[in-house]
């Protein structure tokens, strides 16, 4: 299994392959945001990460990053648990003003991903 270390919250482990975010919510306990339901279309997951950052990300997070013009972070509804990783929450509910933290993402990475490297 791998280890998720989230800083200021503690180190868990998770199932391999498990998506970054449902491991902060479910796992972590972390109030961690999720707009649009863990589609890649918000960037209200994202996450800077402190070490274990994977080299690769799906078309639909470098997409939308690009788009946004949002740099040195992550979306965590795009990344899989397939290592140890250590991360910063940077998008919570707290304080957000938002109603709620969104509809639960589902089990597997949505839109289907297509990997490339992370540039």
């Amino acid at each position: 299994m791998p280890k998720l270390t989230v800083e200021g919250v503690g180190d868990f482990d998770v199932p391999a392959g498990k998506r970054l975010v449902l491991a902060l919510t479910d796992d972590a306990k972390v109030d961690q945001l999720h707009a649009c339901g863990g589609n890649a279309r918000c960037t209200t997951c994202r996450v800077e990460f402190v070490s274990g950052e994977p080299s690769q990300m799906t078309e639909a997070e470098k997409s939308v990053l690009a788009a946004k013009g949002v740099t040195g972070v992550r979306l965590s509804c795009q990344i899989a648990c397939d290592a140890d990783m250590a991360v910063k929450c940077i998008s919570r509910l707290a304080g957000s003003g938002r109603a709620d933290a969104g509809k639960r993402p589902t089990d597997a990475i949505a839109p289907t991903p297509v990997w490339v490297a992370k540039s």
